[in-house]
């Protein structure tokens, strides 16, 4: 069957130029990375964790760039589960270096040198146990490195029994050695304590540098983070984004609509300097530091923000001075649009939305929604939370008008690579932002134990 081609030009911004006939989808701005064929099915196992994904299209090409067998050969503290992905997005050396953390109970994050080849752990926890399940992976605008914890806990009263929850900055982390080299300059890992403490995975900033973040949790909530401090007074020095700030829950009608779509409001749960607001939670962890609860502040009736079945990662999509947030919920296989200027929330994609391969529902196909990722042009992928193998796969969302949804004619999700490594899955597909032709992902937690960055690139 014939499938639509979407032609794209670029001038300034996305246009749409025309559909014309084609064996797959294509783009005329060369990215290369949305001209394939959808894949009909998930690929079986491999016996070549070098080479682990099945890519729909042949001028698709990996390389293994960072391997946690070597990093440990060399020394190098390294716990595994390879989690999210950036490069340095700034600064003189931009696109330079690619860093991820490790999502274990002894996490740590990484940075890969992209010229030499080398990768360095350049921070790791002092103790088994003292930082854990880092997650988010995100370079700053101010140039700085963000991650946080996944792992909270819900309790009426506030959590008071667990020290995580925290989202951190590290802020030297294109100077910082590695954690071998005696006498080398240390990470500089600094907790903020103004974001409310819940399970942590993505995080976006919007172009008035707004902070989104998520709680992780089947009745996760979504969240917002204002700072008090302006661009200019951030970027001389003179104030830091996260020395005050104030923190909004999102709410649809009056919250108690569990998935609900529409309208939306967000409700403040701290003041303008991060402290929380009369009759919402504060805590005191049992390393003796007070801090709002987010999670368990946004379940009181006051406080209420709208539940969504485990949100996990979020990206930012700009169309024509249009701000879109796309949310992956895992556990109700969705993925949400918010559309931040008018304020409303929808469904961008779920098991109703067309199988390009196939052009019936994708159904069951999509599982698991976890990761989501933006190309050059604007092109949203959804990341599966599956087992390699067997059914992990990763889906080009193809929105011909880029206007939020996949209703139209000749829009839908198309299965664009499938991970064969065993035990593992995808995490932290990331397109390179000074490279339009070359993206990165990681094969986590595979059966061998051989965490592996991909590199993926186009002919």
């Amino acid at each position: 069957m014939n499938k639509p081609t979407l032609g794209l030009t670029v001038a300034g911004s996305l246009v749409l130029a025309g559909i014309a006939a084609s064996t797959g989808i294509a783009s005329a701005a060369n990215t290369g990375f949305d001209d394939f064929t959808p894949l009909t099915s998930s690929a079986g196992p491999t016996a070549d964790e070098a080479h682990p994904i099945t890519f729909a299209s042949g001028a698709f090409q990996q390389r293994s760039i960072a391997d946690r067998n070597t990093q440990l050969a060399a020394g190098e503290p390294n716990s595994g589960n390879w989690d999210m992905l950036t490069v340095n997005e700034t600064g003189p050396h931009k696109g330079s270096f690619l860093l991820t953390p490790f999502e274990t109970g002894e996490s740590g994050i990484q940075r890969t040198d992209l010229a030499t080849g080398v990768t360095e752990t350049i921070w790791n926890t002092p103790a088994p146990g003292g930082h854990v399940a880092f997650d988010a992976s995100y370079w700053t605008p101010w140039g700085t490195y963000i991650t946080a914890e996944e792992s909270w806990c819900s309790a009426p009263a506030g959590c008071t029994t667990s020290p995580y929850g925290r989202l951190f900055e590290l802020t030297n982390p294109l100077t910082a050695d590695a954690v071998t080299k005696v006498g080398g300059e240390d990470g500089l890992l600094e907790h903020r304590n103004v974001i409310p403490r819940v399970s942590h995975e993505g995080v976006q900033f919007d172009k008035r540098l707004n902070m989104y973040f998520i709680d992780e949790l089947n009745g996760g909530s979504l969240y917002k983070y204002t700072s008090a401090a302006g661009w200019g007074e951030i970027k001389s020095g003179r104030a830091g984004y996260f020395d005050a700030g104030q923190t909004f829950v999102l709410r649809v009608g009056n919250g108690g609509t569990p998935n609900a779509t529409g309208a939306y409001t967000w409700v403040p749960i701290t003041d303008a300097k991060g402290k929380a607001l009369p009759g919402a939670l504060t805590i005191t962890d049992p390393n003796g530091v007070t801090s709002v609860d987010g999670r368990n502040t946004t379940d009181l009736p006051a406080f209420k923000g709208t539940d969504y079945q485990r949100p996990e990662d979020l990206q930012l999509q700009t169309v024509k001075g249009v701000e879109r947030l796309y949310v992956a919920t895992t556990t109700t296989n969705e993925v949400y649009a918010l559309d931040l200027g008018a304020q409303q929330i929808s469904v961008f994609a779920n098991q109703a939305s067309t199988d390009l391969a196939t052009g019936a529902a994708v159904g069951s196909g999509l599982t698991s929604p976890d990761n989501l990722a933006l190309d050059a042009e604007n092109n949203i992928y959804v990341v599966e939370d599956r087992n390699g193998g067997t059914d992990d796969d990763i889906w080009f969302a193809r929105d011909l008008n880029l206007d939020g949804d996949l209703l139209d004619t000749g829009e839908g999700l198309g299965r664009w690579a499938s991970n064969g490594a065993a035990g593992s899955e995808f995490t932290g597909l990331y397109f390179d932002p000074t490279d339009k032709r070359r993206a990165w992902v990681n094969i986590q937690h595979p059966s061998s134990g051989n965490d592996r960055t991909i590199e993926i690139t186009v002919e």
